[in-house]
């Protein structure tokens, strides 16, 4: 049986490094952002090679359920799915999520608003993902009668063996030392907007606490960061402690 797990984060939440992180598995398949296409489909915003992603990857939400629900591409026994928490719009149905394992990736909103901000020009609460991961944590939570597993992008990169292994145990997976190195450059498995967003990524070969020169928030964002930080309080309170595992 196909261990499908489903990583809900937001942008600039180290999700890449993760995704990286699972691709080095034995076991594992990744798939990148599978509802990118749809999302900017729907939407029409601005994206950065918005009209390569909706050409090349698949636009209809239906098609890519029925796709990540099917076999793992290179028969796999774990199949790794990187979401942004706000490609799944209003009119994404939830069911199909039902055969998934979820966990949650989350980061100080304060760092992940002024990178976005870099790469974005401009935010909004919803361009964050906060708001969705909140409602899709929930849902999940309700499904299952308990809370899925969340991990703070500070943890990993802190302690990247200890919250990994946290995070294999409660997704019901065993926990493989080739999660924590990689080869550094771009994937087949990236979508086209990797040369975009993912250069900092393709010079990494490991988790760093050291990523380099931190951003500053505009001070324009500061009333968006405390809304967001309410919001990452509640799914940070369920986070997985690296120093309560025993890595």
């Amino acid at each position: 049986m196909v261990v499908r797990i489903a990583m809900w984060s937001g942008p600039r939440n180290i999700s890449t490094a993760l995704m990286r992180s699972f691709d080095s598995r034995i076991d594992t398949y990744v798939s990148d952002e599978p509802l990118y296409a749809h999302y900017l489909a729907a939407t029409g915003l601005p994206h950065p090679h918005a009209d390569a992603i909706v050409r090349t990857h698949e636009r209809d939400w239906r098609l890519v359920a029925e796709d990540l629900l099917g076999p793992t591409p290179a028969d796999e026994a774990v199949w790794y799915q990187k979401h942004m928490a706000h490609h799944m719009l209003p009119e994404v149905e939830r069911d199909w999520l039902s055969g998934f394992r979820h966990a949650f990736l989350v980061r100080e909103p304060r760092a992940m608003l002024a990178s976005l901000v870099d790469r974005l020009g401009a935010a909004t609460l919803e361009d964050t993902g906060l708001p969705q991961q909140l409602e899709l944590f929930r849902w999940v939570r309700e499904g299952l009668g308990e809370a899925p597993p969340v991990i703070d992008a500070a943890d990993v990169l802190a302690s990247p063996e200890a919250t990994l292994t946290g995070l294999c145990e409660r997704l019901d997976i065993p926990f493989d030392p080739a999660m924590l190195s990689w080869e550094p450059g771009p994937r087949d498995t990236d979508g086209c907007w990797g040369p975009h967003w993912y250069q900092s990524t393709y010079r990494t070969t490991g988790f760093t606490e050291n990523p380099g020169p931190r951003k500053s928030l505009d001070p324009a964002y500061e009333d968006l960061a405390h809304t967001c930080s309410l919001i990452y309080d509640e799914l940070a309170a369920q986070r997985i402690r690296p120093d309560a595992i025993d890595a």
